[in-house]
């Protein structure tokens, strides 16, 4: 089992969530985790997701399906705090976001709502130690999960 990766993605997701509070606080004094760039912020955020989910999907081909649960926890930590990697203005050259996200603010955050929903199904149904039940859970998350907010909001990256 890859013990330093997950330890690494752990600590690197309990940093995310410490800055994302620190930022949301209000308070008069502000701890500063991040690194004031928001959209390199968030892609950092989102390129974690995709290494949580590739190595749950290795977790998975290996028949490792509880493990999976700790993969699936992050994910759904990661994606409460998307919409506040989101500011208005946030938009830049370096973004892949579309305008749309903040155009359609509401279904942006349904979106990681959704995100959160399938994240924490997937970790249910791995804690379970039920092959068919992770299975089933991990079948569609791509989509489900990544895709819903990807989708319609994310410039899809170039053909290859």
């Amino acid at each position: 089992m890859r013990q330093p990766a997950i330890r690494r993605a752990v600590v690197l997701c309990s940093l995310v969530a410490i800055a994302t509070a620190a930022c949301a606080s209000g308070g008069e004094k502000k701890m500063s985790v991040g690194s004031g760039d928001v959209v390199a912020d968030r892609q950092r955020l989102m390129k974690l997701n995709g290494a949580l989910w590739a190595d749950a999907q290795a977790k998975g081909k290996a028949g490792n399906w509880e493990a999976i649960g700790v993969n699936a926890e992050a994910m759904a930590i990661n994606a409460e705090h998307i919409p506040m990697l989101f500011p208005p203005g946030s938009l830049t050259d370096k973004s892949k976001a579309k305008p749309d996200v903040w155009q359609k603010w509401p279904e942006f955050e349904t979106a990681s709502k959704k995100m959160v929903a399938e994240s924490v199904k997937l970790r249910d149904a791995a804690r379970s130690k039920n092959q068919e039940a992770t299975e089933a859970a991990m079948k569609d998350f791509g989509r489900n999960a990544c895709g819903a907010c990807h989708t319609p909001f994310r410039v899809p990256p170039p053909a290859r």
